[in-house]
């Protein structure tokens, strides 16, 4: 899947969020969006979901043009989301999670949901226990498993590491790495080591525009870094 932006904008009633943001995720690569809190990061991946709508712009996948899908109708096409937050059913069991995800998309009872699940151990040990009692990480491994399990084209995540213990954003990492090369990805984060170890090009968005963009092998640390730090 080749997945584009052209000149999106969005609006918060008469506040302006995001001002022609444009760029492009190639087919098997990983994009990070960088920039400070307040910039828009938030914004431009709830506008790509379809969760908010885009006051001006286009959207496309491939050739197709899904500004105005819903966001069933974009999952459906191929796209997952794993927001800031997480998200989960905390009232469901893993399994319970994980099946909702699996059953909406084709995918249940077939190898993806066991491959998936290989992929996170921990989520086996737990998958009777309720989403809201598992830990921070835990919970997140859990939204990117459920993802994973709709076999998307484009996982699009926020800020994946959040409040996340050391060893468990090295396993994640491991994880996302793994797909490169098979399903484009597509991500926010904060924490620079992390994005820099996964992208193969950066966004770099300041009060809702692209102020800079490239490959990440062109950049440096220090230059992307003053982007993120406060």
């Amino acid at each position: 899947m080749r997945f584009r932006v052209e000149g999106l904008d969005q609006h918060y009633g008469s506040a302006q969020v995001l001002r022609r943001v444009g760029f492009e995720v190639p087919p098997g690569e990983c994009v990070a969006v960088l920039g400070r809190n307040g910039a828009g990061k938030t914004t431009l991946l709830k506008c790509l979901m379809g969760v908010l709508p885009a006051t001006r712009g286009r959207v496309l996948v491939d050739e197709t043009e899904i500004t105005g899908w819903s966001s069933y109708r974009r999952s459906a096409a191929g796209l997952a989301y794993v927001p800031q937050g997480r998200e989960i059913f905390s009232e469901l069991t893993v399994g319970e999670n994980i099946d909702a995800a699996a059953r909406a998309h084709g995918t249940f009872g077939t190898a993806t949901v066991e491959d998936t699940i290989a992929l996170f151990p921990i989520l086996k040990q737990m998958w009777r226990r309720p989403g809201g009692a598992l830990s921070g990480g835990q919970q997140q491994q859990l939204a990117i498993a459920r993802a994973l399990v709709t076999r998307p084209s484009l996982l699009i995540l926020d800020e994946p590491t959040e409040g996340i213990q050391p060893n468990l954003v090295a396993a994640i990492r491991d994880v996302l790495a793994s797909f490169k090369g098979k399903i484009s990805l597509l991500l926010v984060e904060q924490y620079l080591d992390f994005a820099l170890s996964l992208a193969d090009a950066f966004v770099v968005l300041s009060r809702g525009g692209v102020i800079e963009a490239g490959r990440t092998e062109s950049s440096s640390r220090e230059l992307l870094s003053r982007h993120i730090a406060i």
